[in-house]
């Protein structure tokens, strides 16, 4: 009866006019950045977090979560007509959403890649509401010392979980760690690796890694790319499915659910994990295999369901436990603490209204994008029919805009752009800067969180392990580098990312 009452007051502020128009406006963001190949929804929301200082706190979040969500849906379109994907956890529907558009089966690969994701969507928000009290009630539970161990464990969970080199991604967590801790120390007052500058004194901000890394870095990128565009339009008919083709997804679509819900929560996972993750199990679970890569519908829709349900989930430990756990996620802290909101299980009890309607509006958006999607393919094909090299410059300049508006300097904006060359050189050298933003928004909560369970124990260092929650949580972090540490298991990862 409490969730009951609960998402009553959730769908009551989601369905106020004016979160229902933030709502429309990010998954509408959302789409169209999943449609255009060169920005992701990391840089999307760095660019737009300047734009929510005047909105209510729940508009924000309603408006960005949209566009995270809305990104799987648009990248699907690039996917099956183009072939690039326009958002990462999109790669995977390349492969047969692409051969069923060439064979004049568009029509089918858009309409199970949307109505996949919405059903996934659906799932994923019922299991958002269902688990958020209980995990929240437990959270409260949490002292510094547990919160400590939390991040020890999310922080080696998404060196697991990244792909390529282990050694590359642990270097991409440590050098997070101590991006983070440039600036002014709050409990000394000493200035630390600010090499004189002033403008580093408060450290270095969230939006300049991030739009560097994921923006600039993208850009220029892209421009590298010499692929020409082949856009499928032929034989755009039948945005529906036979009885034939709704039999054959309809298990894969409830296999990605549950494995993009799973997956969703673990610490580096997300949309593009559960996309890759659900494809190679539908691959694995086949009678007749070869048909993948050759048009299976199996292939586009266990992702799709996948990437939109691990997407959502993603929120669980941000909502609950206030710690990000992949790279979007850390934008989302971002955006709450520029509305003086800590992110965690006080949420809940102290702003209950923004909590459920958050969740509330993601079904509310989720509906938004089957309307938006479906009926909106053609112009969405003449958006695909620009060159790329007359919208970077458009994509560059907002970029910048956004980051100089953060705090007026032009300072930032070179930051920015020192980040982005630092992002493309980690590109070439094949290491995954989605660590490093990681390391970069955790390693501030970490070192408070030891300072002060060292300051309650006065200075006790066994108080970590005395404590049972905070003791399971390292023993959990201890098991997982044991076990990617063995040579089976090693081989076995590595053969899961080459596939």
């Amino acid at each position: 009866m409490d969730l009951l009452n609960h998402l009553a007051l959730g769908f009551g502020v989601a369905l106020t006019p004016v979160n229902l128009l933030y709502a429309f406006i990010g998954v509408l963001l959302g789409t169209l950045i999943g449609v255009l190949p060169g920005i992701g929804p990391v840089a999307t929301i760095a660019m737009l977090l300047p734009t929510t200082y005047a909105l209510q706190p729940v508009s924000a979040l309603i408006m960005l979560a949209g566009i995270y969500y809305g990104a799987q849906y648009g990248g699907s379109t690039t996917a099956i007509l183009v072939n690039m994907p326009g958002e990462s956890s999109s790669v995977v529907t390349c492969l047969d959403g692409h051969q069923m558009a060439r064979r004049g089966q568009a029509g089918a690969a858009l309409a199970v890649a949307a109505l996949a994701s919405f059903f996934a969507g659906t799932i994923a928000t019922v299991l958002i509401a269902a688990v958020s009290t209980p995990l929240s009630a437990l959270a409260l539970k949490f002292g510094p010392a547990e919160y400590f161990s939390l991040m020890v464990l999310g922080l080696i969970g998404a060196v697991v979980l990244a792909h390529g080199s282990l050694i590359k991604a642990i270097a991409m967590i440590v050098l997070g760690l101590l991006i983070g801790i440039i600036g002014t120390d709050v409990n000394s007052g000493v200035a630390r690796f600010d090499f004189g500058i002033p403008e580093l004194s408060d450290g270095i901000g969230v939006v300049v890694v991030a739009m560097g890394l994921f923006g600039f870095a993208e850009i220029i990128l892209n421009l590298e790319s010499t692929d020409k565009r082949e856009i499928v339009t032929t034989k755009l008919k039948g945005l529906w499915l036979s009885k034939a083709q709704f039999k054959a997804a309809f298990p894969a679509v409830l296999r990605g659910t549950g494995l993009g819900s799973v997956l969703g929560v673990l610490p580096g996972g997300g949309a593009m994990l559960s996309a890759f993750a659900s494809y190679t199990i539908e691959k694995k679970i086949a009678k007749d295999p070869s048909i993948f890569g050759k048009g299976a519908i199996q292939g586009v829709a266990g992702p799709e369901a996948a990437n939109n349900a691990g997407a959502q989930t993603s929120f669980i430990p941000l909502l609950t436990l206030g710690i990000p756990e992949n790279a979007v996620m850390a934008m989302m802290v971002g955006a709450m603490t520029i509305h003086n909101i800590q992110p965690g299980p006080q949420v809940m009890t102290s702003n209950p209204g923004l909590f459920w309607g958050l969740i509330a509006s993601m079904w509310i958006g989720n509906l938004m994008l089957v309307v938006l999607n479906l009926p909106l393919i053609g112009m969405w094909i003449k958006l695909l029919a620009v060159p790329y090299r007359m919208l970077y410059p458009a994509i560059l300049l907002f970029c910048a805009i956004g980051v100089y508006t953060v705090n007026n300097t032009s300072f930032d904006v070179m930051q920015t752009a020192a980040f982005g060359l630092l992002g493309v050189l980690f590109a070439k050298l094949a290491c995954e800067p989605a660590p490093l933003l990681l390391g970069f928004v955790l390693g501030p909560m970490m070192e408070e969180n030891l300072r002060r369970a060292l300051l309650l124990s006065r200075g006790d260092p066994f108080v970590f392990v005395q404590r049972p929650i905070s003791a399971g949580l390292l023993i959990a972090a201890a098991l997982l580098i044991v076990i990617i540490g063995l040579p089976n298991v090693k081989r076995k990862r590595a053969e899961a990312f080459q596939e």
